[in-house]
């Protein structure tokens, strides 16, 4: 991504997180992208900018410390606003929704606390940080949306066409392993490791995921084709038509065409949903938390947590695990209980 619009200060804080820290080139970039976003609305309400201006249009590289030092809670709360009531939610939509969600405001809340973290900790730029504190919007807690082991049987069941074997092997992949779309799409040839594949994750983090034996069969007749139509010296595992490393646009197209072969909702599964689904079947087969964090790769425990609360199976059994789940006052055979 092109930082040419970003002041030095801003792109001195980009480059300690992707050096220092350790985060991928698309956190960073997101860092941009919601730090950007900020600064242009303060332009404007500060007067900094023409009220006519397309918030696209406004320049951020004037901004230095003595603008930075003037940041107010105020301010950040006026931006927040403006996220929850009039920021088009997809821009590219015919009738366009406004109004971000609760995750991704906390998630440019994230941005900002850290970026004034920076300038205050590490840069130290700044003597005061405006956000210190700065409160995150409360995120509603909602229940993974996973495909049941029918329901992914039936997604697996129905590929087809020219890229059969790609398809199907990364349906697999995703179904069994968990992988996120950037890890998939990521793979190269010596990612491979015959009983294994090393996953480059968040923050480039690496871990071994284990193949199982459809895995195993499924990538190695995928692979076969591979070795026909790939050209020389290309390492990425999966490919496009254009036999370039294969687009995480092109994977997600690929998913919702075989979610509505199957004949499932397309627009309520994604790639993601299909991850949720590999964490929800092998919570459901006896693999434990701490495990399946491991294997999904999450940094802190929690996260993984949200799958704990799936299973309905159990929840059934608990319910009907109560001594008195049978009981009925009307019930004639039920022992009286006399008062004490």
């Amino acid at each position: 991504m092109d930082y040419s619009d970003a002041p030095q200060v801003l792109r001195d804080f980009l480059i300690y997180h992707e050096t220092i820290c350790g985060h991928s080139k698309a956190t960073v970039d997101q860092y941009y992208l919601d730090l950007r976003m900020f600064l242009r609305i303060l332009k404007l309400d500060r007067g900094l900018a023409p009220r006519t201006a397309e918030l696209d249009e406004i320049s951020i590289a004037d901004v230095d410390l003595s603008f930075l030092r003037a940041v107010t809670l105020t301010e950040v709360y006026s931006f927040l606003a403006y996220l929850s009531r009039d920021r088009v939610r997809q821009p590219n939509a015919h009738e366009p929704e406004y109004g971000l969600s609760a995750s991704s405001r906390a998630r440019k809340i994230a941005a900002i606390r850290s970026f004034f973290k920076y300038l205050t900790v590490k840069a130290k730029l700044l003597e005061e940080n405006p956000v210190q504190d700065l409160d995150s919007p409360k995120i509603p807690k909602t229940l993974p949306h996973y495909l049941t082991l029918e329901e992914s049987k039936r997604l697996l069941s129905v590929v087809d066409g020219k890229n059969k074997e790609r398809d199907y092997c990364i349906l697999c992949i995703f179904l069994n392993c968990g992988l996120r779309i950037s890890e998939l799409v990521g793979l190269n040839l010596q990612d491979d490791h015959g009983d294994s594949l090393r996953i480059l994750g968040k923050g480039s983090k690496e871990r071994v995921v284990y193949l199982n034996d459809a895995c195993r069969e499924a990538l190695d007749r995928y692979l076969a084709v591979r070795s026909e139509i790939a050209p020389p010296r290309t390492t990425a595992m999966f490919l496009s038509n254009r036999r370039t490393r294969i687009s995480c646009d092109s994977v997600q197209v690929m998913v919702k065409k075989n979610l509505t072969r199957a004949g499932l909702d397309a627009s309520q599964y994604s790639t993601h949903k299909l991850r949720h689904t590999a964490a929800t079947l092998m919570l459901q087969n006896g693999v434990d938390v701490r495990t399946l964090q491991e294997v999904l790769g999450h940094e802190h425990l929690n996260t993984t947590q949200i799958y704990t609360h799936v299973d309905n199976d159990q929840l059934r059994t608990a319910a009907a695990a109560n001594p008195l789940g049978e009981f009925s006052p009307d019930d004639k055979t039920a022992k009286k209980i006399s008062d004490p």
